[in-house]
C-alpha cells in the first residue's frame, strides 16, 4: 500500500449528503475483482448521461477538478452496501482523501485498507473547505498526516483528529497484509521449530 505522508491536490466539492456506494460505483461494475479500471466507473449515474456522454455539470467532468487528489463531501458518506470496490473506484480515478463530517463506518475502514485517507471534520470546518474546493483550480489543499492538518490556499489550517493506530499504518503504507509481513522473522522462526519437534506433520 502506498504510504500517506503529505498529500497537495485540487479538492472537489461533492456538496451532497448521504452519498451511497452504489452512487460512488455502481452494481454494474462489481464483476470485476482487481482493484485497477474502476476510476471509469466512480460517480458514474452523475458523470454521465443515459448516451454514455459526460455530464458537463457534474463536478468531476469540469477542467479544474479533472484531476483532483481530494474530495470534499457531504455528511455520511459512503453509507449503504459493504462494497470494497467504492474505495477502489475513488483510488483508481486519483482521490487520497476524502473529507466530511461524518462516514459510514465499513466504508471508512476501507478507506484506510486501500490507501485513502478519510478525514472527519466539523462542519463549521467543512463549510470553509467547501468554499475553498469551489474556487476551482485554486483550490489547492494540502493534507499533512503527521501534524494532522489540512492547510487552505489562503494559509489557514484545520486540525484533524485520527487514530494513532491507523495514522501509522498510513504513514508506513501498511494494511493488514502488510502488518503481518512485518512479523514474518517471527512466524518463519516459529514454524521451523513447529517442524524440528513435530517433523512427522
Amino acid at each position: 500500500m502506498e504510504k500517506f505522508t503529505v498529500l497537495n491536490g485540487v479538492a472537489a466539492p461533492l456538496k451532497q449528503v448521504n452519498v451511497d456506494t452504489d452512487k460512488i460505483i455502481p452494481k454494474q461494475y462489481l464483476k470485476t475483482i482487481k482493484r485497477t479500471g474502476l476510476g471509469k466507473g466512480l460517480f458514474a449515474e452523475m458523470r454521465y448521461r443515459d448516451d454514455g456522454s459526460e455530464n458537463p455539470d457534474f463536478v468531476l467532468n469540469k477542467p479544474a477538478y479533472r484531476h483532483a487528489k481530494i474530495l470534499v463531501a457531504g455528511d455520511n458518506f459512503g453509507c449503504g452496501s459493504s462494497r470494497e470496490h467504492a474505495p477502489w473506484a475513488l483510488l483508481d480515478f486519483g482521490i487520497r482523501c476524502v473529507i466530511s463530517t461524518s462516514f459510514a463506518d465499513i466504508f471508512y475502514n476501507n478507506c484506510f485498507q486501500n490507501g485513502i485517507l478519510p478525514i472527519k471534520v466539523s462542519q463549521n470546518d467543512l463549510d470553509k473547505l467547501f468554499d475553498d474546493a469551489e474556487r476551482g483550480a485554486n483550490a489547492t489543499l494540502t493534507i499533512d498526516l503527521a501534524a494532522q492538518e489540512i492547510r487552505g490556499p489562503d494559509g489557514g489550517t484545520i486540525k484533524f483528529e485520527i487514530d494513532p493506530f491507523r495514522k501509522h499504518c498510513m504513514l508506513n503504507g501498511l494494511d493488514d497484509i502488510g502488518l503481518t509481513m512485518e512479523k514474518a522473522p517471527k512466524i518463519q522462526s516459529f514454524e521451523k521449530q513447529a517442524a524440528e519437534k513435530r517433523p512427522w506433520a
